[in-house]
């Protein structure tokens, strides 16, 4: 270390100094006047300031950072709280229609409207033969099948060219899309899209955790629209 400037003439080094002051804190109270005397270079000017209000200056940075925490803190709890409440919504609007094959149509509107999502379609396969003529239960690709059934988690990123892309419809100009697999009793049995003209609206790097409670709750009401869906629900329950 530097004898000029952390040692003194008298073996004495500014840590034993440091030492002394934290060690002894009425030693201020004895020697007030220091306080006044003592002058520091200001952090965002050349002149000079008092250490009091140098210890003044640094107490009021440090409560603005935790204002601001503070600020970012309750700016995140209202977010959480608006999703919350759009969630609920969609999910209320879910439980509330009764006609099945209406279910597709009031789970996409109410995804575009409640989440603003500029484009949403889905596809379903081994459905009830009373829904063959539905847009939603249109013959996909194995390929589509398979992707499905190897997502553990939605995806999200550039859409390259995606069969599901085209569920959208013509020119919907998708350049982003979620992907998120919708399954029953780990049986894979559609896949919701999610579609953005804006490239960096979903992307790899994005959180998929919200994505796949959207994907739990639409496979729960969807489910329904299964051929074995009363079949799977009574192998399911407990035998007296």
């Amino acid at each position: 270390m530097s004898s000029n400037q952390n040692q003194g003439t008298d073996g004495i080094t500014e840590q034993d100094i440091a030492n002394y002051l934290a060690n002894n804190p009425a030693f201020f109270e004895r020697h007030a006047e220091l306080l006044a005397s003592v002058q520091l270079s200001h952090p965002h000017s050349a002149r000079a300031v008092s250490l009091q209000e140098r210890q003044a200056e640094m107490l009021r940075e440090k409560i603005k950072g935790l204002e601001q925490k503070l600020i970012e803190m309750i700016r995140n709890g209202q977010e959480n709280v608006a999703i919350a409440d759009r969630l609920h919504r969609w999910t209320r609007a879910l439980m509330l229609t009764s006609d099945a094959a209406k279910l597709p149509t009031v789970l996409l509107d109410e995804l575009r409207h409640q989440f603003l999502i500029p484009l949403a379609g889905l596809r379903l396969w081994g459905t009830s033969p009373e829904f063959s003529e539905a847009d939603f239960a249109q013959t996909v690709s194995a390929d589509v099948r398979s992707f499905a059934e190897s997502l553990s988690h939605p995806y999200c990123g550039i859409n390259s060219g995606f069969e599901a892309a085209r569920w959208l419809g013509e020119g919907s100009g998708a350049l982003s899309l979620a992907l998120i697999p919708l399954t029953i009793q780990g049986r894979s049995f559609g896949l919701l899209v999610l579609g953005s003209p804006d490239a960096t609206r979903y992307t790899a790097e994005m959180g998929t955790e919200f994505l796949a409670r959207i994907g739990e709750i639409a496979s729960a009401g969807l489910a329904r629209l299964l051929q074995d869906a009363d079949a799977g629900e009574s192998s399911a329950a407990p035998t007296a």
